[in-house]
C-alpha cells in the first residue's frame, strides 16, 4: 500500500522540463484562440459578455503564467515570501477587475469573466494530465 520510490533519472527530468515549458505555451495560445473564437460568437448574442469573457480570459493567462514563474522562482530559491506576497497580489488585481467588470456592466457579467478566468487553468490541467502521464514500467 506505501509508496515506493521511484528512480528519477536527469534525463527524465530534462524532458520533462521541455514539455513543461512546451504545454506553458501553448496552453496560453490555444486559450488566447479560444477565447477570440467564443467572443466573436458571443459577440451576436450580447457584445458586454464577449468584452467579459476576453477580458477573463487575458486575466486567466497572465494569473496562469505568473502562477507558473513564482511556483518556478519557489522552487529555484526556496523562499515562499515572494510567491505569498505575488499570490495576494495576483488576487487583490484580478478582483479589481472582476468587480471592475459587473459593475461596469450587468450583474451576470461576472459569469462570463469566471468561465474564462478559468478556462487556462482547466486547458492547462487537461493537459498536463495527459502530457505527463506515466506508463508502467
Amino acid at each position: 500500500m506505501g509508496l515506493e520510490p521511484r528512480s528519477y533519472s536527469d534525463a527524465e527530468s530534462a524532458a520533462d522540463l521541455a514539455r513543461y515549458y512546451a504545454l506553458k505555451r501553448s496552453v496560453a495560445g490555444r486559450s488566447l484562440l479560444v477565447a477570440a473564437l467564443v467572443s466573436l460568437l458571443l459577440l451576436v448574442w450580447q457584445w458586454y459578455a464577449s468584452l467579459a469573457f476576453a477580458i477573463g480570459v487575458l486575466c486567466g493567462v497572465a494569473n496562469m503564467l505568473a502562477v507558473m514563474r513564482t511556483s518556478e522562482r519557489l522552487v529555484e530559491t526556496r523562499n515562499a515570501l515572494p510567491f505569498a506576497f505575488g499570490s495576494l497580489l495576483r488576487l487583490a488585481g484580478f478582483g479589481i477587475v472582476a468587480a471592475a467588470v459587473a459593475v461596469r456592466g450587468p450583474p451576470w457579467s461576472l459569469g462570463p469573466f469566471l468561465v474564462g478566468f478559468f478556462l487556462p487553468l482547466a486547458m492547462y490541467a487537461h493537459s498536463a494530465s495527459r502530457a505527463f502521464q506515466r506508463k508502467p514500467k
